[in-house]
């Protein structure tokens, strides 16, 4: 299997790589909060494994219900130089908690709020270390 595939003109990184560099990531991020923060609750008998289906579940909804959020508060990110983000990643979180029901709770916004801009500082960083890896690909 390719990391990087080749297509005309163009270079893209594999998506099974892709889904796998967000998904650790996220976990990672997870794992970490829900030690140190007691305000966000998952079920202790299997957190590892909680952690990840909440990633999953997360994930699902930053590809279908993010963009059309995103798209509906352009005016807004615009006018608050792109500060709402947060709070679009925010409700996306507080809809994973509703879908989750008693496994994923979130009990503190502020913790939440936090939460999702250390959400949003992994996917920035995922999204650099793809195009670090495209530009090598590209120039090499």
């Amino acid at each position: 299997m390719k990391l990087v595939i080749k297509e005309k003109n163009k270079v893209r990184i594999n998506k099974l790589f892709d889904w796998f560099i967000y998904m650790l990531g996220y976990t990672l991020v997870f794992i970490f909060l829900t030690t140190f923060f007691d305000s966000i609750v998952i079920k202790p008998e299997h957190r590892y494994l909680f952690c990840f289906v909440i990633v999953f579940i997360i994930y699902i909804l930053n590809k279908t219900i993010k963009p059309i959020l995103v798209r509906l508060t352009i005016p807004i990110i615009g006018i608050t130089l792109g500060l709402f983000y947060f709070l679009i990643n925010l409700f996306i979180l507080k809809l994973a908690d509703w879908i989750l029901l008693s496994y994923f709770d979130l009990t503190n916004i502020w913790i939440a709020l936090i939460f999702s801009i250390l959400l949003s500082v992994v996917n920035l960083i995922a999204q650099s270390i793809i195009e670090k890896i495209l530009k090598e690909v590209k120039n090499g």
